[in-house]
């Protein structure tokens, strides 16, 4: 595991759990940015404690974020989300990068 930073997409609408010790949990489904499309640039990402609560209240699909967390290279599925990945990105830290806002109607 490497301590890394990454600007990520959010793909899927996060998911909110508790873990075994009663840690708040938020999953979601993530692509890397960059300019070329590639299938390898997916991954699941998690956000630990404040964070998911964060990520959960204020973050939707489309949306940017810079992330600083933990990058792991495990090969697993993810049922919920119905995707299978190598890399996972365990997050600590989250900011908004670029949000995709509604527009008010008046």
């Amino acid at each position: 595991m490497n301590y890394t930073s990454f600007i990520i997409k959010v793909l899927k609408k996060p998911k909110y759990t508790l873990c075994e010790q009663k840690i708040p949990l938020t999953e979601t489904v993530g692509k890397f940015y960059q300019f070329r499309n590639n299938l390898s640039t997916i991954c699941k990402v998690s956000f630990w404690g404040q964070s998911a609560y964060e990520s959960l209240k204020y973050y939707k699909t489309n949306d940017y974020l810079l992330v600083e967390g933990y990058l792991s290279l495990e090969p697993f599925t993810f049922e919920k989300l119905d995707i299978t990945t190598n890399i996972e990105l365990s997050i600590f830290k989250v900011s908004p990068f670029s949000l995709k806002t509604e527009q008010i109607k008046k």
